[in-house]
């Protein structure tokens, strides 16, 4: 029993920033026009927590210089960003399905 708690105290101190569930999660990325045509960049599959969700968004947000909200767990942000996200989200160790 003693290495398997070992085991678990090591799997949590290589986790402790969540990486291991994140590199687990393969998101999504597409665009939708909303009213008066203006383009919003949607990105899916997350199964975090709402307050990690939103910490990610405002990264995103921040790093793109665009606005945007998070709503029913997926992240929307002005603008069209497709072709920077998935490289942030990267770096932030998600997969992202392309």
């Amino acid at each position: 029993m003693a290495d398997n708690d070992e085991l678990e105290d090591l799997l949590e101190e290589l986790d402790s920033g969540g990486d291991l569930e994140t590199s687990q999660q393969v998101l999504s990325i597409r665009m939708e026009s909303r009213r008066y045509g203006k383009p919003v960049t949607i990105v899916e599959g997350f199964d975090l927590e709402q307050r990690e969700v939103e910490s990610t968004a405002s990264e995103l947000k921040q790093a793109l210089g665009t606005g945007g909200t998070v709503d029913d767990g997926r992240i929307e942000l002005q603008g069209d960003h497709r072709d920077r996200i998935p490289d942030l989200l990267r770096e932030r160790g998600f997969d992202v399905r392309e």
